[in-house]
């Protein structure tokens, strides 16, 4: 059962946050410290930059499911802005519960009687792998420094690996993060993620003269999360306050390695990035879609078949405007069919037979006997609005196949004329066949028309991948299998 966290309204200087349980406190060695407290306006946004919203979900959201997929326990010390430490707390229940129900939670802090509200918050995970983690939220301070330090006081007594991350990099792989504990754990050593430099890099005077050119095999564009043994990263961060240095030193590695204590960098991955830009943001948003979209299953090609009759219109309903239209085309001087349309069955039939090779329904469901709108409408408004549905569901048209049954109109002569008309509405060959019911039925006595189709429709190429070209059939390069009587 998930408990909610207490919700602190301000942060205690110097108030530690205490184990929730015993497991947890002997499970958990290693703490991520996601520093989530910062402004972001070259983002954009109002709201800060880790509660910006990422395909539906915050940066902060994200970056929790990297630290949540680590495989050993970790303590997770959320460092967010005074005033929305709520948020945050319900962002990471929310990212707890999709990795594990939360065990049990304690508001740490003092008492009843205390006179100021709790510090921090702490509650214990546990994952599907058994693993126990816990959750802390720490109300940020006035710069980074600030709060890290924050971060720090609420360690549990069992840490001693401590990772710095920045929620902005809200991609970064759960993989770079056990890298990190490992080259930390190996080592002893401060362990910071780099990528290479690429770019040539030049060094420019004020007045935009080029000084030089820097050796970019000397560089590396380092990322979150920094790793430390514990011990290393508290006797810098004292050296730093007691030597000034301690708000000139943004970055946890130059702050550790100014107090001369060694630091290495390991291969970075380029998905942890650091969002900072309405370009940054952009760039994250097109990369999950292209995972999302990549982890799909494939879609495989699908055949659907259709069916429509309609009975020539009687003598009664026979009007001047009565007007026979079939399979696309216009006859003049025959009688037409009656219906709420205009009573095509070709076209009707290979909307059925798409809209269900496409998983779509049926011409009925999809656009209602009753509705007023497709009173008389004929057949290219329903192939129209068809095939624009079917490539919404992800297909395209591959081919159609109609069969035409009755004794009228006679239809071989204008065959080739529906089919290019035809054609053209889908994108897609079609080929048009018709036949008599040897004076059977009621096609055979001439009370109406009947038409089949069938139509196979093909996965949409994704983005990047190229598109089958448009195939519209010239006459008679189809077999002729039409007979008439």
């Amino acid at each position: 059962m998930t408990v909610p966290l207490a919700l602190p309204a301000a942060h205690l200087p110097g108030a530690r946050a205490e184990p929730v349980s015993g497991t947890a406190a002997a499970a958990a060695t290693v703490a991520v410290i996601v520093v989530a407290a910062g402004s972001g306006t070259r983002l954009g946004h109002a709201e800060p930059k880790a509660f910006v919203l990422l395909d539906m979900r915050s940066l902060l959201d994200h970056a929790l499911d990297s630290i949540f997929g680590m495989t050993e326990p970790v303590q997770t010390i959320v460092v967010a802005p005074s005033d929305r430490v709520a948020d945050a707390r319900a962002i990471a229940e929310q990212a707890a519960n999709r990795h594990g129900a939360l065990a049990s939670s304690n508001s740490v802090g003092p008492g009843p009687a205390a006179t100021h509200p709790p510090a921090t918050d702490t509650a214990s995970t546990s994952t599907a792998a058994g693993l126990v983690r816990t959750v802390t939220i720490v109300a940020g301070g006035r710069t980074r420094q600030d709060s890290v330090d924050r971060g720090m006081s609420a360690l549990l007594p069992s840490v001693d690996i401590v990772l710095v991350h920045d929620a902005a990099r809200a991609l970064t792989p759960a993989a770079l993060c056990d890298d990190v504990v490992a080259a930390v754990r190996a080592t002893g050593y401060g362990i910071i993620p780099g990528l290479p430099v690429v770019d040539t890099i030049k060094r420019v005077a004020g007045s935009g003269a080029i000084l030089g050119t820097v050796d970019r095999s000397e560089l590396s564009a380092v990322q979150t999360p920094q790793g430390f043994p514990r011990a290393m990263l508290e006797a810098a961060r004292a050296w730093a306050v007691q030597n000034g240095r301690f708000e000139a030193l943004t970055d946890d590695a130059a702050l550790v390695a100014d107090a001369g204590h060694p630091v290495r960098v390991i291969p970075g991955d380029p998905l942890a990035f650091k969002i900072t830009t309405p370009e940054d943001l952009e760039r994250a948003d097109l990369i999950l879609h292209a995972a999302a979209a990549a982890s799909q299953p494939p879609l495989l090609p699908r055949i659907g078949t259709g069916l429509d009759v309609h009975a020539f219109a009687t003598e009664d309903d026979k009007t001047d405007t009565s007007e026979l239209w079939l399979a696309g085309l216009y006859w003049p001087g025959e009688r037409g069919l009656s219906g709420h349309s205009d009573g095509d069955v070709a076209a009707h039939a290979i909307c059925d037979a798409l809209l269900g090779a496409a998983g779509l329904g049926d011409i009925g469901s999809v656009f209602g006997t009753a509705d007023p709108r497709f009173s008389g409408a004929h057949g290219d408004v329903f192939l129209t609005e068809t095939v624009r549905l079917v490539y919404a569901a992800g297909y395209l048209v591959g081919n159609v196949s109609v069969q035409i049954i009755g004794n009228r109109p006679r239809f071989t002569p204008r065959r080739a004329e529906a089919e290019r008309l035809l054609a053209g509405i889908l994108s897609a060959p079609v080929n048009i066949a018709a036949t008599t019911t040897d004076a059977l039925g009621f096609t055979g006595r001439g009370e109406g028309v009947a038409a089949t189709a069938t139509a196979l429709v093909y996965p949409a190429p994704r983005p990047g991948q190229p598109t089958a070209p448009s195939r519209t059939p010239e006459p008679g390069t189809t077999p002729d299998l039409n007979w008439e009587v």
